[in-house]
């Protein structure tokens, strides 16, 4: 093998491995396991209410229960659903009845640094409508 055929040969294989090693690193998903809490304001200028999400990552399934304050200072407590993570991206479902109604709160976001940033989307009236998330990992 002659030099110039030589260093073509490294070129390329240095080529195929800086195109290889980021595309796996970003097929590479993080682990949301943990308890996460942000705070949303309160009716009618109440106090603002605490949310605590807790996540659990077992292989592909994302797990997990959403509680927060409800009437009359009881917390509600909910099991996600439909729980999906690609790579740092996290979407679940939380649904809940109340007077015989089924409202479904659709969450989706990004983690990163211990912070889950995202949007819920929900329907309010047979209008859609969506409100933006910031959850913080407790430690």
């Amino acid at each position: 093998m002659t030099a110039h055929k030589f260093v073509t040969a490294l070129a390329g294989a240095i080529l195929v491995m800086g195109v290889l090693v980021p595309a796996r690193a970003q097929d590479k998903k993080v682990d949301p396991t943990g308890t996460y809490i942000w705070a949303t304001p309160g009716r009618n200028g109440g106090p603002d209410r605490t949310n605590t999400l807790v996540l659990k990552l077992d292989g592909n399934e994302l797990t997990g229960t959403l509680s927060s304050p409800g009437r009359g200072g009881q917390t509600t407590s909910s099991a996600i659903s439909n729980g999906k993570i690609t790579g740092a991206d996290i979407s679940f479902n939380v649904t809940r009845t109340f007077n015989d109604n089924t409202f479904t709160n659709r969450f989706s976001g990004t983690l990163a640094d211990g912070t889950i940033k995202g949007k819920m989307e929900f329907e309010r009236n047979g209008e859609a409508r969506s409100r933006d998330w910031e959850a913080k990992l407790q430690k």
